[in-house]
């Protein structure tokens, strides 16, 4: 069963569908945000921007052939870049992807390999020069991406992903309300650091494995942390349901949906602080309800049964009947508050975040 949680805006209906009514709990409870990049953080729209090595037009076209049985949006990339110059693609046998590294298969009789750099290095590709060509573009914020036949490099692409213009006021509003804001990527270290300095994050997780997402937060969970991870694809699900409170975009997975507590129905990250702030004036409110409820209780009650009668005060029941219904006026009308809550909106200032931050090299 789902709970919906909507309140009026300035732009209509927003903004959030509770899974379980503990998550709204919970979620007013947590000190720490950690963030999935690819699709959360950026927008998920990578382009190949740069490209190098001994031979990148053949690097670009063997790499393209093999991430057109991908479906990663790194590989969508690629695919793109090679179809918009015209290049023909050659068929490819024995495909297999290997999580977090890349993937390979055979092409034109030759084994081929397209992955991140750890790939390279576990399959033994010397790297050369390229590599600190390829270091320089990742301290810029872009992933590089290497490709090589057999145990030989070819070349490398570079493919950048634009932060999402809101990113950066939404992870500011997020610390100006007490929460410790971290960030979890499958890119390499200097990539990642690229970002982060952009949007102001302190902790970074980089180059982690798709599968050890969801040890990330049960580390930050062991360290005493209530987190609450947002992240929107399948590789992301772990993490989700391992989090005190998962958030998930509503542009995401289907299963990203399903593991997550919480779903952002319009899938905008400034939906991320107005569900925090819900959360909060919601048990805040709960809180005001029974306070005043008990109050009312333990003050009215025994004066009504007659407690008060030795010293001269009494209390006819038709007064104490419409004292009871106040009570219930009091904590609806308390409770209606909450309708006034307005969704939270960014206000993005242009060239705050350079558009420089990249997509993970499967990840």
């Amino acid at each position: 069963m789902w709970w919906n949680a909507t309140a009026p805006s300035s732009c209509g209906q927003f903004f959030a569908e509770f899974r379980k009514g503990e998550a709204l709990e919970t979620l007013s409870h947590v000190d720490t945000l950690l963030f999935d990049k690819t699709g959360t953080l950026t927008e998920g729209r990578p382009a190949l921007v740069d490209q190098g090595g001994p031979d990148s037009a053949k690097a670009l076209r063997l790499a393209a052939a093999l991430e057109s049985a991908s479906e990663h949006p790194l590989g969508r990339a690629i695919v793109t870049a090679a179809g918009e110059r015209g290049m023909h693609l050659p068929t490819v046998k024995n495909f297999r992807s290997i999580a977090g590294y890349g993937i390979e298969g055979e092409v034109e009789g030759r084994m081929v390999r397209v992955g991140a750099r750890r790939f390279m290095e576990r399959e033994n590709v010397l790297l050369g020069d390229d590599a600190e060509t390829a270091a320089q573009r990742e301290n810029g914020g872009r992933t590089v991406v290497f490709v090589a036949v057999d145990a030989t490099l070819i070349g490398w692409l570079a493919i950048a992903d634009r932060i999402k213009p809101e990113a950066y006021v939404v992870v500011q509003a997020l610390r100006a309300r007490g929460l410790q804001v971290a960030m979890v990527t499958g890119d390499g270290r200097a990539t990642a650091q690229s970002v982060a300095r952009q949007l102001h994050i302190e902790q970074v997780h980089a180059e982690v494995l798709p599968q050890d997402k969801a040890k990330v937060v049960t580390q930050l969970q062991e360290q005493g942390r209530r987190v609450a991870f947002v992240g929107d694809g399948i590789n992301d699900a772990p993490a989700l349901a391992q989090a005190n409170v998962g958030i998930a975009l509503a542009s995401g997975t289907d299963i990203a949906i399903e593991a997550a507590d919480v779903t952002l129905t319009r899938g905008q990250l400034g939906e991320v602080v107005t569900a925090l702030t819900a959360a909060r004036r919601t048990l805040s409110n709960i809180r005001g309800n029974l306070f005043w409820a008990f109050f009312y209780n333990i003050l009215l009650i025994p004066v009504v049964a007659g407690v008060a009668v030795p010293i001269g005060i009494h209390l006819n029941p038709m007064v104490a009947g419409v004292a009871m219904g106040l009570s219930s006026v009091f904590v609806l009308s308390n409770s209606l508050r909450l309708k006034r809550l307005k969704a939270y909106v960014p206000t993005v200032t242009p060239g705050v975040v350079q558009n420089t931050a990249l997509e993970p090299a499967h990840s």
